[in-house]
């Protein structure tokens, strides 16, 4: 099952520095399949993006995205993009430029509206009780998205256990995401 980073500037920090200590203790216990920079607030986005490009490289993170701007993603040569739940439009767009396209989804709806756009995987949310994520979706609804949709599921929102990962893979999800668990 794949692992999938996401960061938040509460836990990875703000500034370089905080980034990369965040990085380097995160990265010294596991390697994560996949890794995406978030951060809605800085205004050094392009700066502490192309820092953490280069860090899981350095890392061999085997595929590294930027969270929401697909063009910047493109310009910073990271491997994709993840896309939030109000940006269906920009799946195409991003794939014109040959990104890896990952997109939040909270439906079957959505999860099927991004399949058909092209999504190479989703992200379904949240599985467990998640802070500020609103009501768990539970572990038989990822099962039954992941019974109705072809293109890859990420599960996630709470996932910070082992136990919880084991009962996601029993799911079929294609893996389990999370800012907490890898901290």
């Amino acid at each position: 099952m794949k692992s999938y980073l996401i960061t938040d500037p509460s836990l990875y920090g703000t500034t370089l520095d905080v980034l990369e200590a965040s990085l380097n203790k995160v990265f010294s216990k596991k390697i994560p399949d996949f890794a995406v920079f978030r951060d809605k607030q800085t205004f050094d986005y392009p700066i502490l993006a192309k820092f953490f490009i280069e860090t899981c490289r350095n890392y061999n993170v085997s595929k590294v995205l930027l969270h929401g701007d697909y063009k910047l993603a493109n310009e910073l040569k990271a491997d994709g993009v993840h896309l939030t739940s109000t940006q269906f439009d920009a799946i195409p767009l991003a794939k014109a430029f040959g990104l890896y396209v990952i997109i939040s989804t909270h439906t079957y709806e959505e999860a099927l509206n991004a399949q058909e756009l092209g999504a190479d995987t989703i992200t379904y949310s949240p599985i467990f009780a998640s802070p500020n994520k609103g009501e768990p979706k539970g572990l038989e609804d990822l099962k039954e998205i992941v019974d109705k949709i072809r293109v890859p599921i990420f599960a996630l929102g709470g996932i910070t256990t082992q136990e919880q990962i084991h009962a996601v893979q029993e799911t079929g999800a294609y893996g389990f995401a999370s800012i907490r668990y890898f901290i």
